[in-house]
């Protein structure tokens, strides 16, 4: 699964690496967590960033508190789920991050959090989808972030990663209608990325700070 993730880079780096516009100021974030405003792009046909809050509420649910479960869908099952069939046919996203926690197994029983990252230490983009839920006093965009296989890095943490989409796959994935996702779904490359232990401030979603991020 992604329970949590980092975006820090500045957003002129982001434009730079990823194409996207961002149109705000954004503040470093080391410990994002479900329910959290998080950095998107929509398949509305532009690049254009927005801020959606992290865990999907569909259109249909009596109570937006649902999206507290639906932080990760997961790819092999997004057409068969009522909470993300049409968003996969009509509302596709990508997140920002530039990196992810996933926390280690030990023989001892305790958990080491891990940070995931790309090795040129660049921000990418998680694969998601989005809905609008109109039934409040004021909408809520929402979104969640789709999960894959593991690759041979993630795997030995998890038996799940996020799927991270390459900017060439950004066309496709944010196209408007449907589209066959199912090949771009799949592990980012284990050679291309590289993880560290940190320490166990991460395990508070309080904890917003760049001592998140550092080697333990």
């Amino acid at each position: 699964m992604c329970g949590r993730f980092t975006l820090f880079t500045a957003k002129n780096a982001i434009t730079e690496a990823l194409g996207i516009v961002i149109a705000f100021d954004l503040r470093p974030r080391y410990n994002i967590a479900p329910t959290q405003d998080v950095l998107a792009v929509l398949n509305d046909g532009t690049m254009t960033a927005h801020w959606l809050r992290w865990g999907l509420v569909p259109s249909w649910a009596a109570d937006p508190a649902i999206g507290n479960r639906m932080i990760n869908a997961r790819a092999e099952t997004l057409k068969e789920k009522p909470s993300f069939r049409s968003a996969l046919k009509k509302r596709r996203c990508i997140i920002v991050a530039d990196s992810f926690y996933e926390w280690r197994k030990n023989a001892d029983g305790t958990k080491t959090p891990m940070r995931i990252r790309l090795k040129n230490k660049k921000p990418f983009a998680f694969a998601g989808l989005w809905e609008t839920w109109s039934k409040g006093p004021s909408p809520l965009t929402s979104c969640t972030i789709i999960t894959t296989r593991p690759n041979e890095l993630t795997g030995t943490l998890h038996d799940r990663m996020p799927a991270i989409l390459p900017p060439p796959d950004f066309p496709q994935w944010l196209a408007p209608g449907e589209i066959d996702a199912a090949d771009l779904l799949r592990p980012y490359p284990a050679e291309e990325m590289e993880a560290y232990p940190v320490g166990k401030l991460v395990n508070n979603p309080g904890n917003d700070t760049p001592q998140c991020i550092q080697p333990a």
